[in-house]
């Protein structure tokens, strides 16, 4: 089967940002909120509850509307960072969102000043006690409100503000170039995306240190954009947060993710007590390299013993191999995959102009999904693909569900995306022809591990003491670098040879405005999925029904209750997480034994 790598955006809006229907759409969404503003104006509670049912389905559609519209542009954007007229429109829906926004605070507003035995007596109707669960969020989160005016003050801000620092952040990016010169002394310019992806994949170790070197450079160069750009996002988030009354930068983050202190201390606590697995393999990766140690830009390099070569794929290869092992887990999730891929679901080519990185996203009007990234025929970019189809597959259970419902937090949002990439590197593990392969794609399967308890962990180490030292000042870039190689080298045990100082410029997720600490969600999806895949192995026969029960019900529990309902466990005890980091460990010792074998 021959799949196009490239997405069908016309399929959505033709004419690509200057889309006459786009336009159409948005003033469309213009004239919903202002439906939706009169209708919120003349509601009181004590009017019969299909009053209330009319403002929640407006609200639905106009959410569905900004989403498409914004999703649309982003997409389009991060595959054609060139595009100037995006910003333009990005603006005209940042303008939309902070008229929502002021209104969304008017209805949590006016459910705050419900009786509680009215509110009782609401959330009894047979649809509403179907969403009652995020109803009572919107209802609590409304109790850290602050006056209307100060709200709407607060939502116009934000276009200038929290969003603006994040877009000057894509828009430096979108320039940035890193000089790379070829062993015929031709010197090209990289995109930020090609560079990337080239420096932590190339088996060359010469190509991997000068495109690290040059990378570090581009990074320094700008640094002192990024140290603006980063301490006035935060410092602005912070400030609201302390008028909103959250007693700390993370309670926040942990209430946008439905979990609490316990279940992250927890998480962190058995990671740091089970690392040293995960020192073992990168020092037993350096020796096999034929180096001390490992340097920042060598810890995902690919390992190739004699004369096996990397696992390589074609991207209709990788695609085939993704659904047919899908099909071993379950014909739902095969079929979904199959579906995207022969639809034009993902952006894969590899070219100019596009941003790094690779992610999921909705579009909620039509019910789809969205996958960005650069496939270069790797494993790990098989990997990738199998990661991002999870999301979608998790997005596409729900679809059914009352449109409240589906919103799932990012801590478990990653979990169906490592589950599905844990199908696949299971799977080319399994089809290894020989030790030196398995060797190779082991590599591959762990190098995922230490970026989830190592170089994730050294992100949530850095950005908490960054926020500790942002809340007295202003953190300058030099201090930034130092909490950043301090944080490295406590996450990495002190074991590698270089570290990354200006890792923070080049890590997207500091930068993103409307999530908070953007790192230990995946961590956490990360082990949660270890633990779903730990049942499913135990007992597969019907497991894909469970998997997608669990799944439904992401979007309308705690992640506790999640926990406990589903795989009988309490995820606020250390124990949880460390039978999970064990799987991995696991695989560290049959790397270990394998390759000694293969070096004597």
């Amino acid at each position: 089967m021959k799949y196009l790598d490239t997405w069908d955006l016309d399929a959505i809006f033709p004419g690509g940002t200057k889309s006459e229907e786009l336009q159409a759409k948005l003033k469309e969404v213009q004239q919903q909120i202002s439906e939706y503003q009169s209708l919120l104006n003349n509601w009181d509670y004590k009017q019969p509850v299909d009053a209330l049912k009319t403002i929640l389905k407006k609200r639905e559609t106009i959410e569905k509307g900004l989403a498409q519209s914004s999703t649309f542009v982003q997409m389009w954007h991060d595959a054609y960072m060139n595009d100037e007229h995006a910003n333009v429109v990005k603006g005209q829906i940042m303008d939309l969102y902070s008229d929502i926004q002021k209104l969304s605070n008017i209805f949590s507003t006016k459910l705050v000043a419900i009786p509680s035995e009215s509110w009782s007596n609401l959330l009894a109707d047979e649809d509403l006690s179907k969403v009652s669960f995020v109803l009572d969020e919107i209802r609590d989160e409304g109790k850290r409100l602050l006056s209307k005016e100060e709200e709407e003050l607060i939502a116009e801000l934000n276009t200038d503000g929290l969003a603006a620092w994040s877009n000057l952040y894509d828009t430096v990016v979108s320039i940035m170039t890193i000089p790379f010169t070829d062993n015929e002394g031709e010197t090209a310019e990289l995109s930020v995306g090609q560079a990337m992806n080239r420096m932590y994949a190339d088996p060359d170790p010469n190509v991997r240190k000068q495109l690290f070197e040059n990378w570090e450079a581009a990074w320094a160069k700008n640094g002192p954009i990024f140290a603006d750009t980063l301490n006035h996002l935060d410092g602005y988030r912070m400030t609201l947060q302390k008028k909103h009354r959250y007693q700390n930068h993370l309670e926040e983050p942990l209430e946008y993710n439905r979990m609490t202190e316990g279940s992250l201390n927890a998480m962190w606590t058995a990671v740091t007590n089970n690392k040293q697995a995960f020192i073992d393999f990168i020092n037993q990766k350096a020796k096999l390299l034929g180096m001390d140690k490992l340097g920042w830009q060598d810890v995902d390099a690919p390992v190739a013993l004699g004369d096996v070569k990397p696992t390589r794929f074609t991207y209709e290869e990788a695609c085939d191999f993704v659904i047919d092992n899908f099909a071993s887990f379950g014909p739902k999730l095969a079929e979904f995959a199959r579906h995207a891929l022969e639809n034009r679901w993902v952006e894969a080519e590899d070219r100019p102009n596009k941003r790094p990185g690779g992610y999921c996203t909705s579009l909620p009007e039509i019910n789809e999904s969205r996958i960005f990234m650069t496939f270069t025929g790797s494993s790990a970019d098989t990997s990738t693909l199998a990661h991002e189809l999870g999301h979608a597959f998790h997005t596409h259970v729900m679809k059914d569900l009352p449109s409240l419902n589906r919103n799932y937090a990012m801590n478990v949002a990653e979990t169906a995306s490592t589950f599905a990439e844990t199908i696949i590197a299971n799977a080319t593990i399994a089809n290894a022809q020989s030790d030196k392969e398995k060797i190779s794609l082991l590599n591959t399967k762990l190098e995922n591990a230490t970026a989830m308890f190592m170089n994730i962990h050294a992100r949530f180490l850095f950005e908490n003491a960054f926020y500790e030292e942002r809340a007295k000042g202003i953190v300058t870039e030099k201090r930034l670098n130092e909490l950043m190689v301090d944080a490295q080298k406590e996450a990495y045990g002190d074991s590698l040879a270089s570290y990354h100082p200006h890792f923070w410029c080049s890590k997207l997720h500091f930068f993103i405005d409307d999530v908070p600490f953007y790192n230990f969600p995946y961590t956490f999806g990360f082990l949660f999925s270890l633990g779903i895949y730990a049942k499913y192995l135990k007992n597969p026969e019907g497991f894909e029904e469970k998997y997608i029960d669990l799944l439904r019900d992401t979007g309308s529990m705690k992640v506790e209750d999640l926990a406990e309902k589903h795989l009988g466990v309490d995820i606020t005890k250390e124990d949880f997480w460390a039978a999970g980091i064990q799987l991995m460990a696991e695989d560290v010792e049959e790397f270990i034994q394998l390759t000694n074998k293969a070096m004597t």
